[in-house]
């Protein structure tokens, strides 16, 4: 669906919009990603914020730490925890203070924000990126897979709720890996982290 609402808008800008907002358009649409459901901008994500007919406001943008985007004119919006589409709904507000009609089309270039952690006994720790749903043992399998001697009855999955809010989670290895108590077998959240003892 979303590479047919592509390939019409590519089809608009090279029919109405002069040729270089027209190449500026396709090039930045040609780079864009298909967000995961539910996506929300995190930090790190790249946007391309395209004005229809003011190349000037346009611009490719990296979110920062405190969720914050800075774009000509307007100056810094507040981009982490939006969609795409409410994000550009609050430019499109702000930018009506400048520009008469502002057509505004938000782009998501890459999506860096949402990240898995797993430290300890694997062969491969450190950050992975969360291109779709991942269980804790998928997360296990893109680590390289247990250490000889890890302890593989105790991995333990750390989440950060709202409000800084820590919970843990209990995941056997062995269990899972022979079919039982599947349950524990738990679709990861951006940012947890799974410890192997």
């Amino acid at each position: 669906m979303m590479r047919k609402v592509l390939g019409f808008i590519l089809l608009a800008a090279t029919l109405f919009v002069p040729r270089g907002e027209a190449a500026q358009i396709t090039s930045s649409l040609l780079a864009s990603v298909d967000p995961p459901p539910n996506y929300l901008i995190g930090t790190d994500d790249v946007l391309s914020v395209v004005f229809w007919r003011d190349k000037d406001m346009s611009a490719d943008v990296v979110v920062r730490p405190d969720g914050k985007i800075s774009l000509p004119l307007v100056n810094e919006m507040q981009a982490g925890g939006l969609t795409p589409a409410q994000l550009r709904d609050a430019i499109e507000t702000r930018a009506k203070q400048y520009v008469e009609d502002p057509a505004v089309t938000v782009v998501v270039k890459q999506v860096n924000s949402r990240k898995l952690f797993i430290t300890g006994q694997v062969e491969k720790p450190g950050s992975y990126q969360m291109t779709g749903a991942t269980t804790v043992l998928q997360l296990i399998s893109m680590a390289g897979g247990l250490r000889e001697f890890a302890d593989g009855r105790r991995i333990e999955i750390m989440r950060t709720g709202k409000g800084g809010k820590q919970t843990g989670f209990v995941f056997n290895y062995r269990q899972v890996s022979e079919g039982k108590n599947l349950a524990q077998n738990i679709e990861l959240q951006p940012g947890d982290t799974v410890v192997v003892p």
